[in-house]
């Protein structure tokens, strides 16, 4: 018998095809987003940590203090960007365009 973790979400992929017509699309927008708040998130980190960072002259030694480490911590136990991306899809937070498509619109008019 399996052990199944439970974070594991099963997800049923017509909903995914609502907003767009298109699984493939879907999940084409879905990683986009999760980039984007990844970057976001990444950023935030780092700018965060660089409060804290002291300079070394010797590159063997690290120093790490305790807001460090509890930030760092923080920020492992956020959702992870594929999942905050998937929910902001599916409760249609999540602008979706096509540049193609705009184009034949502005040509047709």
């Amino acid at each position: 018998m399996a052990i199944v973790s439970s974070s594991i979400v099963t997800r049923n992929m017509a909903d995914f095809a609502e907003q767009t017509g298109n699984v493939y699309k879907s999940v084409a927008v879905i990683s986009k987003r999760a980039n984007q708040i990844s970057v976001k998130l990444k950023e935030e980190l780092n700018s965060k940590l660089a409060e804290f960072a002291t300079t070394v002259d010797n590159l063997e030694e690290v120093f790490e203090n305790r807001e460090q480490i509890e930030i760092s911590k923080y920020y492992e136990r956020l959702p992870k960007p594929t999942n905050l991306a998937i929910e902001e899809f599916l409760e249609e937070k999540v602008y979706v365009r096509t540049p193609d498509e705009e184009t034949q619109e502005e040509t047709s008019l």
